[in-house]
């Protein structure tokens, strides 16, 4: 009789998955710097002042469409909510592929528990918070897809900025002198070209140091642009810098929606743009050919070359394409919503994209929403001021550039780099 047994037949059972040291010192240090902000937000809604919150959910109205919610106990439940889910990451109580949504419903619970805290017995502007968060947000997510088309091919672009003052500058010029605003757009994306141009042709057949180059690049367009509008448009500025600002265009149906309706779907064309540049920009580096030359010349540009790749032209192309969406980044300062065009008035918002680009791991929906976070810091810095909130607003404005600091020193997941960011490529 055979020796097997009903146990030799049965299949072992797989032994259970071990978490990595290194991945639990990170679980670890994720879940710590969770706590640390659930246990702030618990902590506000402790102290938060009884009575009703209330928001306004139309803009302008204030009157009409307002919620109210008791502060103190919507705070409270909020943050109890955001503690549960730091721990719950601590002690993986869900599988490491939704651990991500912790963080999500953590963020959403800290922003809710802040909000009833501020607004506690006074009527917060929701709707004007939303708003404001897509305008400041707009330039910076165009900025953002340009730093991420430049660097996934292996182009640092530390010329975003450059590229802004340089589009602002062009299609307040061109919308003054022609009336058009599509020739103004157009006009704007060819001038974030031609930045394009200098800095591929100096970085990829010149190799000058990326890093150098794009800093000279930025002030040279705080100082063309600069001298211009002293020389012509301070002197001539009812013909030269009177552009018209785009107007919103509702969409029919979707423009309705409650709440939402009027902050995504009435907005100008620009804002649209915007949209279809992250859905193209994410299928185009992801589902396409070319897309993945893009990538593959980021990351190992000599392989890339080995299989017939040609890497300077995909470099080329990258960095041009970038161009065009850094341009119209631009031109949203001046047709887009100043109006007309001052001295270094994109004031930094070059180098705020590229934070959001890194903060968002060099992926296009990542670096939108970080540009979406950067933009609502801001705009909700001037929105306590309006309501009178014991709060600097500095330390508001603060809030994403610690959030980027903590991101790039590696406390929230790996953020790396392209392999070949910054590296030239000289052909054997």
């Amino acid at each position: 009789m055979s020796d097997v047994t009903v146990q030799d037949t049965v299949p072992a059972a797989a032994p259970a998955a071990i978490e990595a040291p290194a991945d639990r010192v990170r679980r670890l240090r994720v879940g710590g710097l969770m706590l640390v902000f659930a246990l702030i937000g618990l902590g506000l809604a402790i102290f938060t002042k009884g009575g009703e919150a209330t928001f306004q959910l139309v803009s302008g109205d204030l009157q009409n469409n307002l919620l109210g919610l008791p502060a103190q106990p919507v705070a409270l439940l909020l943050g109890a909510l955001g503690v549960l889910a730091a721990v719950a990451y601590v002690l993986r109580r869900v599988p490491q592929k939704y651990s991500g949504w912790l963080a999500i419903v953590l963020g959403v619970c800290f922003i809710g528990a802040f909000l009833c805290w501020a607004a506690a017995g006074k009527t917060f502007p929701l709707a004007n918070q939303f708003q404001g968060t897509l305008n400041f947000a707009t330039p910076l997510i165009l900025g953002a897809l340009a730093g991420v088309l430049c660097e996934r091919a292996g182009v640092i672009n530390i010329a975003i900025e450059g590229q802004f003052l340089v589009g602002a500058f062009t299609a307040a010029v061109v919308a003054s002198t022609t009336g058009s605003a599509v020739a103004a757009l157009i006009a704007a994306a060819v001038s974030g070209v031609l930045m394009a141009l200098l800095l591929a042709v100096f970085s990829i057949k010149y190799l000058v140091n990326q890093v150098v180059l794009g800093v000279v690049l930025v002030v040279f367009a705080t100082g063309i642009t600069g001298f211009l509008f002293d020389q012509f448009l301070q002197e001539d500025a009812a013909k030269l810098n009177t552009p018209d600002v785009l107007s919103a265009v509702k969409i029919p149906g979707l423009g309705d929606i409650p709440f939402i309706g009027p902050i995504l779907f009435n907005q100008t064309a620009l804002v649209y743009l915007t949209y279809i540049a992250v859905a193209v920009v994410t299928f185009v580096l992801f589902q396409t050919r070319w897309g993945l030359r893009v990538r593959a010349v980021g990351e190992h540009p000599k392989a890339a070359d080995t299989v017939g790749i040609r890497v300077k032209r995909v470099r080329y192309s990258a960095v041009l394409w970038a161009g065009v969406l850094a341009g119209l980044g631009g031109a949203f300062f001046t047709v887009g919503y100043a109006g007309s065009f001052t001295k270094e008035m994109t004031a930094g918002n070059g180098f705020i994209a590229l934070a959001a680009l890194i903060m968002g791991r060099w992926h296009p929906i990542g670096a939108m929403v970080a540009a979406l976070f950067f933009g609502f810091a801001t705009q909700l810095q001037s929105q306590l001021q309006i309501i009178q909130t014991p709060i600097p607003g500095e330390l508001l404005l603060m809030a994403p550039y610690l959030a980027t600091i903590i991101a790039v020193a590696g406390l929230v997941g790996r953020v790396r780099a392209p392999k070949a960011d910054g590296e030239p490529y000289v052909t054997e």
